[in-house]
């Protein structure tokens, strides 16, 4: 079977799925990264120039965007990826990981000629860190072309994960656009997440609803704190939107229009076990929340339960047991 074939069935399947579940319940669109993990999980970091064994070794599907569908999935929202895809066996476990967390992925875009991006991560057990070596060789980003194909009727949010911001302002511009002719509750909410320091993507700070700043990108700004950082970075953002940074093990603060600070501690389990993932799952929470009417306060505090939860173990099954409807 082809790959345009399986992303076909896949993407019916799972259409079909989220009717059945929830009749004419409107989705959440997470444009973004997909990527190949390669988790090698050690019982200590290695040396350089040392032979070490691993506990064990894992293919794990990833890239911010995607571990967020998998996390809002679990959870119980209708959900949808976009983004870029090469062909081969990789992609097809790609697709078939989508498919079994029920993501629906008919807006996948294929490269042939293109390979997919790939981390080798290394996770230490006994401390939870995961050191993580990404390669992109030539998988382009999707563009505000490929948007052109989002029916937006079918979306309530959508989230970007910045990275070819230029294009993603492009995009965002046609739901500005959609969301003029609408009443209030009808429109789309629009968030954007700014995790990696390049000043290209900071461009998006006025352009999201919601906004996630990393505690990278703060720190590059000079703050210390997440607190500092969201009446610091306040400025950049839009009238009436929603800033929020998390710092880990010290939790999250967010600041909206009211000028308000709301704090979350974070809930660590009682061993970290594997923190890869913590934020992308993190944003999920918040966006689940936000999206269902949940207060600022309710969103920011799951989003800490979950993502502490999720430190508790390996990848992200779990967080359905823990959390989800399912």
């Amino acid at each position: 079977m082809s790959r345009e074939s399986r992303v076909q069935q896949v993407s019916g399947v799972l259409v079909k799925f989220n009717m059945d579940r929830k009749p004419r319940e409107k989705k959440i669109l997470c444009v973004g990264l997909v990527c190949l993990d390669i988790i090698n999980v050690v019982d200590k970091y290695p040396e350089e120039d040392t032979d070490s064994r691993c506990l064990s070794q894992r293919w794990q599907r990833g890239g911010n965007a995607s571990n967020s569908c998998t996390v809002l999935s679990l959870l119980g929202a209708p959900c949808a990826f976009m983004g870029s895809l090469s062909a081969g066996p990789v992609a097809n476990f790609i697709l078939e990981d989508f498919q079994r967390f029920e993501v629906e992925v008919s807006l996948v875009t294929e490269h042939a000629q293109c390979c997919l991006p790939a981390s080798m991560v290394i996770s230490n057990i006994q401390t939870g860190s995961r050191t993580i070596l990404h390669m992109n060789r030539n998988l382009p980003d999707v563009t505000a072309e490929d948007f052109t194909k989002v029916d937006l009727t079918q979306f309530k949010w959508i989230h970007w994960e910045g990275r070819n911001a230029e294009e993603q302002l492009k995009m965002i511009q046609r739901v500005d656009k959609y969301n003029s002719s609408l009443p209030q509750q009808q429109r789309i909410a629009v968030s954007v997440e700014i995790e990696k320091t390049r000043e290209p993507l900071y461009q998006l700070f006025p352009h999201g609803d919601v906004v996630f700043v990393s505690k990278d990108v703060a720190r590059q700004f000079g703050f210390h704190s997440a607190e500092d950082a969201v009446k610091g970075l306040y400025p950049r953002v839009k009238q009436g939107a929603v800033l929020i940074c998390a710092w880990a093990e010290q939790g999250a603060d967010a600041l909206g229009p009211d000028g308000i600070v709301v704090h979350s501690d974070a809930f660590p389990p009682e061993t970290v076990v594997d923190t890869l993932g913590a934020g992308d799952t993190f944003n999920a929470a918040v966006l689940y929340t936000l999206s269902n009417g949940g207060t600022l306060q309710e969103a920011l505090t799951f989003g800490c339960k979950v993502a502490g939860r999720k430190c508790g173990f390996h990848g992200y099954d779990n967080i359905g047991e823990c959390f989800g409807e399912k």
